[in-house]
């Protein structure tokens, strides 16, 4: 796929969503990072549910504190691995208190060193709640990337860096977040929406329809 192609897509995608953003709701950069945390093999609806009963109560690192494992246990109980992200969650909220004042760090490796944060959380709070043009890959934007040629890569971590290198930089903020609404809603794992796809011309695979797995 040439730089035109790429350039030619991103602009559809602009055209049609000049504004994108994560599905998430959030108001702080710390509420982005715990519903993040919450997101990892769950839904963002599952995640928002629990988070409108969370965070009026405790949206703060030392509120959650305050609140303590169990009663944080019974918020988000709903959502997969709720034990080992309450846990995560709670030693993240101390870090948070006792080195940055409160406060999610602008840094990559700060936040990598974060119980619970690996690289893609990391990347989706340095975009969304930063403004940095970094690209978190989930399976959504590691589908898409490879299946239509856009960035293909064997792991995760090489389509991010392939997707660096060919995205146009004026798209790089919100490349992530057309990415994954394109994953989520027309290019999905089973039945990729051909037909009603913005990009299918330029894609690889358009038309191969259900049978695709990559």
């Amino acid at each position: 796929m040439d730089h035109n192609t790429h350039r030619e897509i991103f602009t559809r995608w602009r055209a049609a969503n000049p504004h994108p953003t994560t599905e998430l709701n959030y108001r702080t950069p710390f509420e982005l990072l715990i519903a993040v945390m919450l997101s990892a093999q769950s839904t963002d609806r599952e995640v928002n549910k629990a988070t409108a009963l969370l965070f009026p109560v405790a949206n703060t690192p030392q509120a959650i504190l305050e609140l303590g494992l169990d009663q944080l246990k019974a918020y988000i109980r709903t959502i997969g691995l709720y034990n080992t992200k309450a846990r995560n969650i709670i030693e993240t909220c101390r870090i948070l208190v006792d080195q940055w004042q409160g406060e999610v760090p602008q840094d990559r490796n700060a936040l990598e060193a974060l119980p619970g944060v690996g690289r893609k959380t990391a990347n989706v709070v340095l975009n969304t709640a930063f403004g940095e043009p970094t690209i978190a890959v989930d399976t959504h934007i590691f589908r898409v990337a490879n299946r239509t040629g856009i960035a293909p890569g064997k792991t995760p971590l090489a389509v991010e860096k392939h997707l660096l290198k060919v995205v146009p930089e004026e798209f790089k903020r919100d490349a992530h977040h057309w990415m994954i609404l394109h994953g989520r809603y027309t290019c999905t794992a089973r039945a990729p929406r051909c037909e009603q796809c913005l990009i299918a011309d330029l894609c690889d695979s358009a038309g191969a329809g259900s049978h695709i797995r990559r």
